[in-house]
């Protein structure tokens, strides 16, 4: 019998690569550090998940940062210094990226998993596809290469417009929506995956909210680690995540409990853990 979860369509960085997604925070900082208007990680994490174009956007609009650029330069930004910044960003990122594409532990095996049980794999992310060249390349040397990988301006609308998921799905030749699953860290990307009509899982202990890298959340003692946790926990579920779970290790029990619901007749958004 056909298994009842057609597709999984995965973030990337935070979600399947870049464990606590450093590499968007320190390209950020990086750029705005040299442009002597320095932003703290709080803040270079506050938008992420949307395309980079719009994440500088974001930044630039922020009451904070529109004082101390204004402090600066004798005036507040405008959209030639949004252009200017995000071309600084693009190849920040692309070096950023490229040394932050180990693969967060289980992602290779669910990947595989999924594959078994005959369920197609896209792929979703706010980085250009220069950013992602050489992510690609090395996640797939580690042995995840999902078939679709939709990137920032591919779609007229990045997240949390449902139209990067859609476009995935439209390449695995899947539908309906209702049987696919959304995985993300960023509540944004819940937001897509929810108007998109999918199933949505969010990524808590690896993702932005925690935002530290396997090291840095191993060295937390017990309490903090939970308390860190649970508050990602707790930005996801706000957006209506239909699950959370800490990592992609964690992914394939959620699928088939997914598989299950839909098999019941259950719609994504019903309440079922």
């Amino acid at each position: 019998m056909t298994f009842a979860v057609k597709a999984v369509i995965f973030d990337w960085a935070g979600t399947m690569v870049d464990f606590g997604c450093k590499a968007p925070v320190n390209a950020l900082t990086q750029v705005f550090a040299q442009q002597g208007v320095p932003i703290s990680e709080a803040e270079a994490r506050a938008d992420m998940g949307r395309a980079k174009l719009d994440h500088v956007t974001a930044l630039l609009h922020e009451p904070g940062i529109v004082a101390r650029w204004s402090a600066h330069f004798g005036k507040a930004p405008d959209a030639h210094d949004i252009e200017r910044i995000y071309a600084l960003v693009e190849p920040a990122m692309v070096a950023a990226a490229q040394a932050a594409a180990e693969l967060i532990p289980g992602a290779a095996a669910a990947y595989a998993a999924l594959l078994a049980l005959g369920v197609k794999v896209g792929s979703g992310t706010g980085y250009t596809p220069e950013m992602m060249a050489a992510i690609r390349t090395a996640a797939a040397r580690q042995g995840y290469a999902p078939e679709v990988v939709i990137c920032a301006g591919d779609t007229p609308s990045g997240r949390p417009a449902p139209l990067m998921t859609w476009a995935a799905l439209i390449g695995l030749d899947v539908w309906p929506a209702s049987a696919a699953i959304k995985v993300d860290d960023a509540p944004v990307g819940i937001a897509e995956g929810r108007h998109a009509g999918c199933w949505t899982v969010g990524i808590a202990a690896s993702g932005n909210s925690v935002g530290l890298d396997r090291d840095e959340f191993a060295a937390l003692d017990d309490a903090t680690r939970a308390d860190r946790v649970a508050a990602a926990t707790a930005e996801l579920r706000a957006e209506g995540a239909d699950f959370v779970i800490d990592d992609v290790s964690q992914l394939l029990p959620v699928v088939h409990q997914i598989a299950a619901a839909i098999e019941a007749g259950r719609k994504p958004g019903e309440t079922l853990d």
